[in-house]
């Protein structure tokens, strides 16, 4: 076996063995959960939680509850924008009824429009609440907190251009507003105010919180998303798993099990799902906290910010403005918020450990889709510039190739000179390649660099809304979702719905694509002879059909990006190899490797 052979054998081994070790690990996720699932009953607690400050010199929080009746029952404050809609609750002001009327659960013309945020009582309750906790002098119901009524004193609807602004006077001197605005796309603005009539100096402390019952009924699982709280501080980004909050060491300051980021100067928290987030943004606030807490009698989950305590003397007004967005990750909309000062918000999607291809692989991708107005021919499109880049390489790698198989009567005679003398072998070989100047290992270069590219490109296919429901053509319609098509609805000519992704009969009944996967594959292969030795040819036999199955459950984008690789890798081969006087004879091969199978069959 030549040592080209080898390192060829080895880079397509190594290739297989990563994949392999992906799809058994970490299987494609479950099948989206609809919205309107039940979920564990300890998701569904009436607790709204504490006032979310720890107990310290100028603060006593004490926990407050309500029945989902009372949030049922209390005024609501309407939200119509061109992209959301809900209402705000009067009961604590919250924002907890957010829709998002650009996307659908699925991808029915009659599928239910995405729910954001929900109030106490439905399933997934998740909901944004703002406040004061009280400082010295103050007692907690002197405050307004996540159970106070409000009144609405200015605007019917929130909607751009359009606040609203609710009101709360404590009867002994202090009257709080809270005056809400919201862009064209998903950010709130929100300017906390006190007005002190009291008579003395009071001391309070602005907060946001952010609240969710339970884990999300739709979480996904999924080792390549994180799915949970995020948050920036300082720089510096941290993705905080569902589970590693309940396993935080319990805070003395906030009496139960916490997160604490304690003097931010410039940041941001909140949780993220897989295609939406909501992220409470303090701007202009500097020396803030930051908390992820969890509370395990109630399976509450919160995101905090606690903002500087302000000292307001009598007859004056402090007012502070932080922001909140509510709504789907997408990247120019997010990208436009970091330019207006949010601080590395972009990175509030999950790019990755890869982030430095990544970014660009979804860049490139998103401008080509602008261009070309197909996700599926952009990612063609992708596929051409990447192999474009690698030009050079691969034209040394096929040259190297083209030479290898030239040289190989010359090795083949140093082989019989050299008989069992392994290490003359070896000086004889290296001796003819230094004088050919041919290097063996160019040919795995290219194998090896499509490894990181391909999980790069499977993070950006699976992690950014804009592949999803993003079509292609004919039946394929999701991009992000698995090939469709199967035998079982004759490759899309019939209604019916292929098998589940994660059942035993979608890895047997594939699809169209991974069919022409494995015969890309399979005709790449062809441009050279097939090997002498029995293991190689066993190996090569096997590899394409392997991964025809074996990819036939990844999202359909990556499966067009490999045959598009195939087909380009295919052509450039071949011509490369012509252009170095060696002429493939593809359809010779075929027959060649036809007939040894024959004469091993009749053996």
């Amino acid at each position: 076996m030549d040592d080209q052979n080898k390192n060829l054998i080895l880079a397509t081994a190594l290739s297989f063995l990563v994949i392999l070790v992906w799809f058994v690990l970490f299987p494609p996720p479950e099948p989206e959960v609809p919205l309107d699932a039940q979920v564990p009953a300890t998701a569904q607690t009436q607790d709204t939680g504490t006032v979310p400050t720890a107990p310290t010199a100028d603060s006593a929080a004490q926990p407050t509850t309500e029945a989902a009746s009372e949030v049922a029952d209390a005024p609501r404050v309407d939200i119509e924008t061109p992209r959301l809609s809900g209402s705000i609750s009067l009961l604590g002001g919250r924002i907890d009824d957010l829709r998002l009327k650009d996307y659908r659960v699925s991808r029915d013309d009659n599928a239910d429009i995405v729910t954001m945020m929900a109030p106490v009582g439905n399933p997934d309750a998740y909901y944004a609440v703002y406040g004061w906790a009280p400082g010295s002098g103050l007692d907690a119901d002197a405050v307004p907190g996540p159970n106070t009524t409000w009144t609405q004193t200015g605007g019917d609807t929130l909607a751009v251009g359009a606040p609203v602004t609710l009101a709360w006077d404590n009867g002994a001197g202090l009257l709080f507003e809270r005056t809400i605005s919201i862009d064209d796309q998903y950010m709130f603005d929100i300017t906390q105010s006190v007005t002190n009539t009291s008579g003395s100096a009071v001391r309070a402390a602005p907060y946001g919180m952010l609240t969710r019952h339970g884990e999300p009924s739709d979480l996904k699982n999924f080792f390549i998303l994180h799915e949970g709280a995020v948050a920036m501080a300082d720089g510096e980004l941290a993705e905080t798993d569902w589970d590693e909050v309940p396993d935080a060491d319990v805070d003395p300051a906030w009496g139960r099990p916490a997160i604490v980021t304690a003097g931010v100067t410039s940041g941001w928290v909140g949780f993220t799902d897989h295609y939406w987030q909501s992220i409470l943004i303090p701007s202009g606030v500097q020396n803030f906290d930051q908390a992820l807490t969890y509370a395990p009698r109630t399976d509450v989950y919160r995101a905090v910010t606690r903002l500087p305590t302000q000292d307001v003397a009598d007859g004056a007004t402090v007012a502070i403005q932080t922001q909140l967005f509510a709504g789907a990750k997408e990247w120019e909309t997010i990208r436009e918020y970091q330019s207006a000062g949010v601080e590395g918000f972009i990175d509030s999607i999950d790019w990755g450990w890869f982030f430095f291809l990544t970014k660009p692989i979804f860049w490139l991708l998103h401008e080509l889709n602008a261009l070309i107005g197909n996700m599926g021919w952009a990612i063609i499109g992708l596929t051409l510039i990447i192999k474009a880049v690698l030009v050079p390489l691969a034209y040394k790698s096929y040259v190297s190739m083209a030479k290898m198989k030239e040289l190989q009567p010359r090795m083949e005679e140093l082989k019989e000179k050299a008989g069992d003398d392994k290490q003359k072998l070896q000086q004889g070989m290296m001796e003819l390649y230094k004088k050919e100047k041919v290097n063996p290992a160019a040919g795995c270069l290219p194998i090896l660099l499509q490894i990181p590219i391909f999980f790069s490109l499977y993070k950006v296919i699976f992690v950014t809304i804009e592949l999803r429901h993003a079509p292609f053509f004919g039946p394929f319609q999701d991009l992000s979702a698995p090939d469709p098509t199967s035998i079982i609805n004759l490759f899309g000519l019939l209604p019916n719905d292929a098998p589940e992704p994660t059942s035993l009969m979608a890895l047997v009944f594939i699809g169209i694509l991974p069919i022409l996967l494995g015969i890309s594959m399979w005709l790449q292969q062809k441009l050279n002879p097939a090997p002498t030795d029995p293991t190689q040819q066993m190996i090569f036999a096997w590899m394409p059909w392997v991964f025809m199955f074996m990819l036939g459950g990844f999202a359909s984008g990556l499966v067009v990006y490999w045959i598009a690789n195939n087909v380009i890798t295919f052509t450039q081969q071949y011509l490369i190899m012509r252009s170095q006087g060696y002429k493939p004879d593809l359809l010779g091969n075929i027959k060649g490797s036809s007939k040894k199978r024959s004469a091993a069959d009749g053996d």
